[in-house]
């Protein structure tokens, strides 16, 4: 499985700035115990989705430590990605 991840700290307005280049991509904002579920296959929550314009605003439930992960959703294409956390 392919993917990219990126780890972010938020506040409590702040929103997660996703600009892709390239293909359309998933974007999936998770916690750590749904991030270990997705890296081994298995169910997991996430904050986001299909995103086939640019930048991806996701703005997640509560202030903390959270993964954001990259992915074609086994979609042949390329894509790279600037995280960046802003104030909401």
């Amino acid at each position: 499985m392919n993917f990219l991840h990126y780890t972010v700290t938020t506040g409590q307005r702040d929103v997660v700035r996703v600009y892709l280049t390239g293909s359309a991509a998933n974007v999936l904002v998770m916690d750590d115990a749904n991030f270990q579920s997705f890296k081994a296959g298995q169910g997991h929550r996430y904050y986001g989705g299909h995103y086939t314009r640019s930048p991806a605003i996701i703005k997640p439930p509560n202030p903390g430590h959270w993964n954001v992960v990259i992915n074609l959703g086994g979609l042949a294409g390329t894509v790279n990605a600037v995280v960046q956390v802003a104030q909401g």
